[in-house]
């Protein structure tokens, strides 16, 4: 069995935007009390606190008055919260290089949220995205799912433009057979141009984040002497929000096709390993490295490849 996950964009009405607000708050609340909670148990006797311990606890502070609020938003969200920060310690005994667990801010740049598929509280039907506590969500479906594809669980996010997305995790049988390779492709980076292939081609790099630097250097700078708190403030920040989504949001689609065209055509490609963090932290290579998005290409590449057993 294997896992494949879509994102689909999702347009929620006012109510629903305000229950999304609410599950943001109350799951970056319930890590960060049970992050604390993990660290003062730690430094008191040097044991650890489990999940299911944490559990329990929530359990029984949902049914005081103080956090009767929890109560309003999905529950098991809040689970998947606790999961979370169980990974995230597990992660950094086995891994010490991972980063000791951070406690979530209220100005992070991202939110969401994450809910599991138990009997059928989670379905894409007829345009909309049922979810717990939510009800039916608005869906813009660009891509259709296998009907033999088992859906697990659903991560409900926001951009900090303010768009909604829904990345939906659905479990396949995966009988992908490998191809026979025939045609060959090497690709090696090129900073100006994305790369140049071993046939000497290379595929003309828009630059979208040049080409639009000298318009957020504009509107950052505005941003930069406006009055913290303020109305104005507010609404130039999700403009330049804006800006920054409409670069990625470009130089994303540019890279699936690019990456869709050459795994139709070839069998195998070739590529060069670099350090990409590394090289962008020389001569100051970082915003050109960074434009490319060569190690999302990379990525998209070798999935796109792999399904096709290639």
């Amino acid at each position: 069995m294997a896992n494949k996950a879509y994102k689909f964009r999702i347009y929620p009405d006012d109510v629903q935007k305000v229950l999304f607000a609410r599950t943001f708050g109350c799951v970056r609340m319930v890590y960060n009390h049970w992050l604390a909670r993990k660290i003062r148990q730690y430094e008191e006797d040097k044991t650890a606190v489990t999940y299911t311990v944490c559990a329990k606890e929530m359990a029984e502070m949902k049914k005081t008055e103080a956090y009767a609020f929890l109560r309003e938003v999905d529950s098991v969200a809040l689970q998947q919260s606790l999961r979370h920060l169980d990974t995230a310690f597990q992660n950094f005994f086995k891994q010490p290089k991972t980063g000791f667990p951070k406690f979530k801010s209220k100005k992070q740049n991202k939110k969401s949220y994450s809910t599991i598929c138990i009997n059928g509280n989670i379905a894409i039907l007829n345009g909309y995205l049922k979810l717990p506590k939510a009800g039916q969500v608005r869906l813009k479906q660009h891509r259709a799912v296998p009907k033999e594809y088992k859906l697990k669980s659903v991560t409900v996010s926001q951009t900090p433009g303010g768009k909604y997305y829904a990345s939906i995790l659905f479990e396949y049988e995966n009988q992908v057979q490998e191809k026979e390779m025939q045609s060959f492709l090497g690709l090696d980076f090129s900073m100006h141009e994305l790369y140049r292939d071993s046939n000497g081609n290379e595929p003309a790099y828009p630059k979208y984040y040049r080409n639009v630097e000298e318009k957020l250097v504009r509107e950052q700078r505005r941003l930069s002497k406006m009055q913290k708190g303020s109305n104005n403030r507010s609404k130039q920040r999700i403009k330049v929000a804006k800006l920054h989504e409409k670069v990625s949001s470009q130089r994303k689609d540019f890279l699936h096709k690019l990456s869709r065209q050459l795994a139709n055509a070839y069998d195998c490609v070739c590529i060069e390993s670099l350090d990409m963090k590394a090289m962008s932290q020389m001569l100051n290579f970082g915003k050109s490295v960074s434009d490319n998005g060569w190690g999302m290409f990379t990525g998209f590449l070798k999935y796109k490849l792999e399904e096709q057993g290639k």
